[in-house]
């Protein structure tokens, strides 16, 4: 599933790279937003069994958004702003 933007569409363009697909994302997107509204449609897998997950808090308290990012290791993806060039790695 892809979100769809609604408003704010007028920043300027970045694009990341989340295990080799690339991501438009607009300036001042967290990296959840940019993968989410670019098309990743997920960031893990539920360790029960039920699904897709794409984070739970959207606030930084929880663990359910974590990923990798080139050169910054591991970060909570609600809570880390996207940058140009950024190389993602889901979990």
């Amino acid at each position: 599933m892809k979100l769809a933007r609604l408003r704010d569409t007028d920043r300027a363009p970045l694009r990341l790279n989340l295990e080799g697909q690339e991501i438009s994302a607009l300036e001042g997107d967290t990296l959840l937003t940019a993968l989410l509204a670019g098309g990743a449609g997920h960031l893990r897998e539920s360790e029960f069994g039920d699904g897709h997950r794409a984070g739970f808090c959207l606030m930084g308290a929880c663990q359910d958004c974590w990923v990798s990012v080139e050169g910054l290791g591991r970060v909570r993806a609600c809570a880390t702003l996207a940058r140009d060039g950024m190389r993602v790695r889901r979990g």
